[in-house]
């Protein structure tokens, strides 16, 4: 098994649009952070999670070249924009692709990118084909990849992060409930959200994070998620030892 993080920045990206600071002016690579995805491959299977909008830009970048399935987390458009890409594995797959996702997600989905599933007025450039796959409690098979649907909160929202095998990906949220928390015993790698210092209503600052991933026990926990508040070389020298900064084309092979 093999995750690339193709993203592990928040909804703005980072540098972030007109801003100045010290990380966006960073040449350090792991301060340019495209917005949050993960890249989950086995011998046989190629799983996205999340299309950013940045989705394009990852897939060139990071040479995928099919694509079996995706999964969403949620429906928040920093983590479903980059949709309508789904058409060119269309192109060169000539078959449509699998999307596993919640019932809510679906809904907005629908309503964001409405031409794609109602009656097609006129091709043009061509629209995503998919096949729509719901996500409820119990886990599934992509492939030869499982895939544990992990309870999350984000602010009010309910959202998913995912256990596979002894890796798991918990981007944007703020509360791991209990009954999540024991799903999630036993990883050697856990990737969870952290946005910044200061708190936030829908996401784990960094103190909060680093609390949760005690509470989880994971032999390693990276970080996601990241806004420009936080500067990777001035970040990652203070964090316990088995807690560290993500950045993007980060890989674990597992």
């Amino acid at each position: 098994m093999k995750f690339t993080l193709l993203g592990t920045g928040t909804s703005s990206g980072v540098p972030t649009i007109s801003c100045n600071c010290s990380t966006c002016t960073s040449d350090d690579i792991r301060d340019k952070r495209l917005r949050t995805s993960l890249l989950v491959e086995s011998e046989k299977s190629t799983v996205i999670i999340d299309t950013s909008p940045d989705f394009r830009q990852q897939m060139l970048k990071y040479n995928v070249r099919k694509l079996d399935a995706v999964i969403f987390t949620h429906h928040h458009f920093d983590h479903i924009g980059g949709f309508d890409d789904i058409r060119a594995f269309n192109y060169t797959s000539k078959k449509s692709v699998p999307i596993y996702l919640t019932d809510i997600t679906l809904a907005k989905l629908k309503r964001t990118f409405f031409y794609a599933f109602e009656e097609i007025e006129q091709l043009g450039g061509g629209i995503p084909l998919v096949d729509i796959n719901l996500i409820n409690s119990e886990k599934f098979q992509i492939g030869d990849i499982l895939f544990e649907p992990i309870k999350l909160l984000h602010g009010k929202l309910e959202v998913l992060g995912f256990r596979i095998n002894n890796f798991a990906y918990c981007t944007d949220t703020n509360y791991v409930p209990p009954e999540s928390i024991s799903k999630l015993r036993n990883l050697d790698i856990l990737v969870l959200d952290a946005l910044r210092y200061t708190k936030h209503t829908t996401h784990f600052n960094l103190e909060e994070s680093i609390e949760a991933a005690k509470l989880i026990g994971s032999k390693k926990t990276y970080l996601t998620h990241i806004a420009h508040q936080i500067k990777y070389d001035e970040c990652q020298s203070n964090l316990p030892p088995n807690i560290f900064l993500a950045y993007d084309g980060l890989t674990f092979e597992m």
